[in-house]
């Protein structure tokens, strides 16, 4: 079974001897993979839908993995009793719904040593969840595929304090060691907004103008980003 560049990434965080309970696991690939590969002796394959259950079911069967792969129905992190598992990984959503995820999920927090995150959208608000409750970044990394951009960080409990708008956007972990994945996004990205705050510039509306603020805002970040990087 061949991961994608993302999964791949996802799964290369996961450290050997781990018990991994996978949060909308979909398919069930991560889980495999991991037991399949020896990195993980049990896993826990969790989704809130029925579908993506049934098809990870039939992937497990299908690897002869039926006693080492749980399947659970589940909402997020309710259904994962304390002790179960030691690392969560949470992927493919969006940030807010990580965030309600690992709210929801509070009677595991002291019980799992690892939580392995890939938002794909708010991940600024990931971090600032993040640092408010006591949890810390332990490492971040990057990856593009088929045009897009991925971010995944581990994290751990812990104090961290994120001291500029820029870490909580584009990861500490990710400027300091001047990621050239990032780089490479932070250089789309401001091509992107500085296309669409010249058009904004041509109208003279309210909301024309509200949205150049935003826009202008969120390019100063990124500038910061950049500087850092330097």
């Amino acid at each position: 079974m061949k991961l994608s560049k993302r999964l791949e990434t996802i799964a290369s965080f996961v450290q050997e001897g781990s018990i991994v309970a996978d949060i909308g696991t979909d398919h069930g690939y991560i889980p495999i993979h991991l037991v399949k590969n020896g990195i993980c002796s049990h896993a826990y394959a969790m989704d809130v839908r029925k579908g993506p259950l049934e098809r990870a079911g039939a992937h497990v069967k299908e690897w002869g993995l039926e006693d080492k792969i749980t399947l659970r129905l589940s909402d997020g992190l309710v259904k994962l009793a304390p002790g179960e598992a030691d690392t969560v990984v949470i992927a493919g959503m969006g940030g807010e719904l990580i965030n309600r995820i690992l709210e929801n999920g509070r009677h595991v927090w002291e019980s799992v040593s690892r939580w392995i995150l890939s938002p794909q959208s708010e991940l600024g608000e990931v971090r600032r969840y993040l640092e408010h409750w006591g949890f810390v970044i332990l490492k971040e990394s990057m990856v593009e595929e088929d045009g897009k951009f991925y971010t995944i960080m581990e994290a751990g409990r812990g104090c961290m304090k994120l001291s500029k708008a820029c870490y909580y956007e584009y990861g500490v972990d990710l400027i300091r060691k001047q990621d050239p994945v990032l780089r490479v996004y932070l250089e789309k990205e401001e091509k992107v907004l500085s296309s669409i705050l010249k058009g904004l510039k041509a109208q003279d509306t309210p909301g024309a103008r509200n949205r150049q603020q935003e826009l202008e805002k969120k390019m100063k970040v990124l500038k910061e980003a950049q500087h850092e990087m330097q």
